[in-house]
């Protein structure tokens, strides 16, 4: 199965084709950005495919990560996602970019107790925890919203937090970026394949907005 994986999640966003049906699976196409606030999806996911050498109309399984992280990118890889179910009726996969991070800590051999950084604004951060070793990657405590300076408390304790960007709020954390060849690989093993229009953003805060009062209809 030709995989298509979009990580947009980060300012470090990335697109990646995996072929499982290779004697050895192995990202085949990369391509990553980091520039502006822009999300270039269209160029980035073309890219990919001419280096794996892989066609639009081959690709089975389309898989984005859902972030926790930026609202906008990982609207953008929905959008893209529905449109080519619509148009292909390819496979569909969403996996939390939380879990990406914790595949690419066991995978640096970062081992012990682990906890996921992603920044939420409103000095607040997403904050997942797992337990690492070669052979476990079992989930401590599930996400959740906690305080900056609760952030810096773990730290201060020796805890290992991790996540993008946290060196910049937090020294002592270590950057990690959600990766799309780890999506990739991740969607390689699974089955659980939904509908365009079950794709959802993790975002844990309750949605808010006031709403706009009816029209004034003015008398003639």
């Amino acid at each position: 199965m030709k995989i298509l994986a979009l990580e947009f999640s980060s300012p470090h966003r990335s697109v990646a084709v995996l072929d499982t049906d290779a004697s050895k699976p192995r990202a085949a196409g990369i391509s990553r950005e980091s520039q502006g606030r822009d999300t270039h999806a269209f160029a980035m996911i073309e890219k990919a495919l001419d280096h794996a050498g892989v066609s639009r109309e081959s690709i089975e399984c389309l898989v984005i990560g859902l972030g926790p992280g930026s609202y906008t990118g990982i609207r953008v890889a929905i959008s893209l996602a529905q449109g080519w179910q619509l148009a292909r009726g390819i496979k569909l996969l969403g996996i939390s970019s939380v879990e990406c991070l914790a595949v690419q800590a066991q995978e640096q051999q970062l081992h012990g107790r682990v906890k996921i950084a992603i920044d939420a604004q409103r000095n607040e951060f997403y904050l997942a925890s797992y337990n690492v070793t070669d052979a476990l990657l079992d989930l401590a405590e599930p996400l959740r919203l906690i305080s900056a300076e609760q952030v810096r408390e773990l730290i201060s304790k020796g805890v290992q937090v991790i996540g993008p960007d946290v060196s910049s709020s937090f020294p002592g954390a270590r950057d990690f970026w959600p990766d799309a060849r780890t999506l990739a690989r991740l969607a390689a093993g699974r089955t659980n394949f939904i509908h365009g229009e079950q794709l959802e953003p993790i975002y844990l805060r309750p949605a808010t907005f006031v709403k706009a009062p009816p029209p004034r209809i003015l008398p003639p």
